[in-house]
């Protein structure tokens, strides 16, 4: 795998359709620099050996230091919370966090806070870091995460080592798999909070009790080299989840779980994923969005250059009935789909509830929409399908040179409420709403 994209480059502005750019101009008076503006995000090429060697030489803090027994014994978060307190207020410009390798740690739910007064702070994770399995260190504290870092400033985290969540005993008791139990929110195992010049690389989340990685609220974030994996029937094991989040690059990760290998949802803009491996889990995903009539907005976002096995959707839009907003300038290309059940979809009507969703006169609007170059074969009928809603319509929608084919069967294009354009080459084709 090559080295995290550090912004997203003019090339990815060229490589948008003069077709699309030529429809954006006369229906939005956009051109293309507004649809993916380069972004000056952490530069990709800064691997921690080369951070490492270049200017004075960074404080090391390491967690051993502090520990009051042997390590992985007994709860060593009280050991982290100090070696992060030296490390973050060091006078140094630059400060390392170190988790020695070979090692394994026993962490309770935990807060990483800033700001920090060391110019830029690396945890460097080496070592293995285990959740506790017992739920009720969560329910009783009512808490929804695991691993917290909060309102830092040129945060690194890296160095190939690995969170355990131990998320079993929260599977096997999820209302999702057991309809007479309570629905609880699970823990996210690592979570990125009002982060800025974030990075996050050459880690291995596992078996999260929920989501795995989550940023929010955060700005100029690249994550790489993610190795994210929970059994394909864990329920709502995201992959990587990013909120009201601005300049996201993602890349270059495998990410094997039972929910979205990546969803972005509300208040996220200017985010590019690729060369991402998929599956299983549910695809990646735009939304939920709208929830509860609320109001939500996803635009300016880039998903390329990647491969989903055995997925139950490909790319996916959603957002529920009765919602405000809008998710637009949403592009999907050079994607490679095997045995996906739903390659494409844009589901208008979501409805996760156990109570039936009644039609609504709003909903979260849905506009300039590119697939382009997806390829594969799909597991249902309908490889393409545009279900949208009847109060607002999908609005420019625009395929080109698509080609996905059933397993051993004809698929088909559904479409309904829906403006589609079609250029190039495409199969199915999308002859008329259904």
């Amino acid at each position: 795998m090559g080295p995290a994209p550090a912004r997203l480059p003019l090339a990815s502005i060229v490589a948008m359709s003069i077709v699309l750019c030529c429809y954006m101009l006369v229906h939005h008076g956009a051109n293309s620099e507004e649809v993916f503006p380069e972004a000056d995000g952490p530069a990709a090429e800064n691997s921690d050996e080369l951070w490492l060697r270049s200017g004075p030489p960074p404080r090391v803090v390491d967690v051993d230091d502090y520990a009051t027994g042997d390590a992985g014994g007994d709860d060593d978060t009280e050991a982290f919370l100090a070696a992060w307190s030296e490390a973050c207020n060091s006078s140094d410009d630059r400060s390392v966090f170190l988790v020695p390798e070979g090692k394994s740690y026993l962490l309770m739910p935990v807060i990483f806070r800033g700001p920090c007064r060391a110019v830029s702070i690396t945890a460097m994770i080496k070592g293995t870091l285990e959740a506790p399995s017992n739920r009720s260190v969560w329910l009783d504290h009512n808490l929804q995460e695991w691993i917290t870092f909060e309102g830092i400033d040129r945060l690194r985290v890296l160095g190939g080592g690995t969170l355990n969540g131990n998320g079993l005993q929260w599977w096997i008791n999820s209302c999702k798999l057991n309809k007479s139990m309570r629905c609880v929110t699970g823990p996210t195992a690592l979570y990125f909070r009002r982060c800025t010049h974030l990075v996050v690389e050459e880690l291995e989340v596992r078996d999260s009790m929920q989501m795995h990685v989550a940023i929010a609220y955060s700005w100029n974030v690249v994550v790489s080299k993610l190795f994210i994996t929970a059994p394909g029937w864990s329920p709502n094991t995201d992959g990587i989840h990013v909120s009201n989040s601005r300049e996201v690059s993602i890349s270059n990760c495998t990410i094997s779980t039972g929910d979205d290998c990546i969803s972005i949802v509300t208040g996220s803009m200017f985010v590019r994923v690729t060369s991402i491996f998929c599956g299983p889990g549910h695809g990646i995903s735009i939304g939920s969005l709208g929830a509860n009539n609320s109001w939500a907005h996803v635009s300016d976002v880039l998903v390329e250059k990647a491969t989903l096995l055995g997925t139950t959707n490909g790319v996916r839009i959603k957002t529920w009935q009765g919602g405000h907003g809008y998710a637009e300038r949403i592009s999907f290309q050079d994607i490679s789909m095997h045995n996906v059940t739903n390659p494409i979809i844009i589901d208008q009507n979501y409805c996760d509830s156990k109570r039936p969703c009644h039609e609504q006169g709003s909903a979260v609007a849905v506009r300039n929409i590119r697939y382009r170059n997806i390829h594969g074969t799909s597991a249902s009928k309908v490889a393409i399908n545009f279900i949208c809603s009847g109060a607002l319509h999908c609005d420019g929608i625009l395929m080109q040179d698509i080609y996905l084919v059933g397993e051993g069967r004809y698929a088909t294009c559904s479409y309904t409420n829906a403006t589609v354009v079609q250029f190039g080459y495409n199969v199915p084709f999308c002859s008329a709403e259904m």
